[in-house]
């Protein structure tokens, strides 16, 4: 189990795991002597360097982006703000071993070693060490067998033939390979090859067994716009899309589904019952329903309104505040976040007071949302995107107010 990230570098979230300290330590015995110990320094740096590029390189899509470092590998995980495109996707791919080998070729070059001389680089062992860590390893990395990065960009250009299908295509090729490699290996009676292709075979046949879940996410971008698209579907279709693992469709779609088959008791029974459910949310907001459906679902709630979990609260606030309920809904709201401070139920109270004309109240609640700090990301996105704000962007103490939220988050 690893902890959490202890340092950030250049902003971005470091993991050093104990499996990569083994690795390095491994370098270091199996090459005993000076070449064992440069080859592990190198091999610790150019690994670092290669996360790097990768994770700069999906900050300059809008990605965020952390590092870890582990046993054999190293990873730089991402996550968009929007659906990539195949060429960002390949891009952020080759950005890793592309500083791994022009770094690495760098280096030799300032030690006046040739790196294409091989005569040259064995003479010296920071020279062997840096010719192994830097293009060497990142030349393995273009290898075009998945989880390398070789394998990702050629599975971002098969993706443009045959769409849907080439994470499925590219995983059966990749085990086919890794697994013949270690079949030569252990016939060549191969004392240490075999283990390293162990682990990507290992990791291989985990990426096939959840390749429905990496599909959907490459084509999304993230779990809350792949929830979201499902959602949209069912009030779209009146069928639920597919959803992510541990996601569902709203009880207000179900609600609805029941109340267009004339089961109002029913769908007014399982709308309250969902606010009596204390479980982390697992479901998006109708945001695709029409104003009417909202209007004939928020009819069928009993009065006072139902209250007991934080999540359900919020979406009705939010429904009445689209209904233009802003005194009903702001004072819900406001009642929710006496008892579960939160920045979400903070916004709708804002958007309310601003609905009804009083700013003042507005910002006052705006900056509560920020205090709570419990969803810096959708108070920014708020600010700019909520139609009761619209008046208030412009106002110094709101101004200051997203450049801390922007800061901070």
């Amino acid at each position: 189990m690893s902890t959490a990230p202890s340092l950030r570098i250049f902003g971005f979230p470091v993991d050093v795991r104990p499996g990569f300290v083994i690795l390095l330590a491994l370098f270091a015995f199996i090459n005993q002597g000076e070449l064992g110990l440069w080859l592990a320094g190198c091999v610790g740096i150019f690994t670092l360097l290669h996360e790097l590029g990768h994770a700069f390189a999906a900050r300059a899509t809008g990605a965020k982006a952390s590092i870890a470092l582990d046993f054999l590998a190293g990873y730089a995980s991402f996550e968009p703000t929007r659906p990539l495109k195949r060429w960002e996707r390949a891009g952020i791919s080759i950005a890793g071993p592309a500083v791994q080998i022009g770094l690495g070729v760098v280096v030799l070059l300032l030690m006046r070693v040739n790196p294409l001389d091989f005569d040259a680089v064995h003479r010296t062992a920071p020279a062997l060490a840096v010719w192994w860590a830097g293009p060497i390893i990142g030349l393995v990395n273009l290898i075009p067998i998945l989880p390398l990065d070789g394998g990702n960009i050629v599975m971002s250009g098969l993706d443009a033939i045959i769409p849907g299908r080439a994470r499925t295509v590219m995983l059966y090729f990749s085990i086919a390979v890794t697994a013949s490699g270690l079949v030569f290996l252990a016939a060549s009676r191969q004392a240490i090859g075999p283990i390293f292709l162990v682990f990507p075979l290992m990791a291989q046949l985990q990426m096939l067994q959840h390749r429905k879940t990496q599909s959907g996410l490459d084509e999304h971008g993230t779990w809350q716009h792949w929830s979201a698209s499902a959602e949209r579907e069912a009030w779209v279709t009146g069928k639920p899309g597919s959803f992510p693992p541990g996601m569902s469709v709203s009880p207000w779609f179900k609600a609805a589904d029941l109340a267009r088959r004339g089961r109002l008791d029913e769908a007014s029974s399982l709308l309250t019952n969902d606010f009596a459910v204390a479980q982390p949310a697992n479901w998006m907001p109708p945001d695709a329903a029409s104003d009417a459906e909202l209007q004939a679902l928020v009819g069928l709630l009993p009065r006072p309104f139902p209250t007991g979990n934080a999540y359900s609260e919020y979406v009705l606030a939010s429904v009445l505040t689209r209904l233009g309920q802003f005194d009903l809904a702001g004072r819900y709201a406001a009642d929710l976040y006496d008892r579960s401070p939160g920045s979400m139920p903070a916004v709708v109270v804002a958007q309310c007071a601003a609905a009804l004309g009083d700013d003042d109240l507005a910002v006052r609640w705006l900056r509560a949302a920020y205090t709570s700090g419990t969803n810096l990301s959708g108070l920014g996105e708020a600010i700019d995107t909520r139609r009761e704000f619209t008046n208030l962007r412009n106002r110094a103490d709101v101004m200051q107010l997203r450049h801390e939220v922007a800061s901070t988050n």
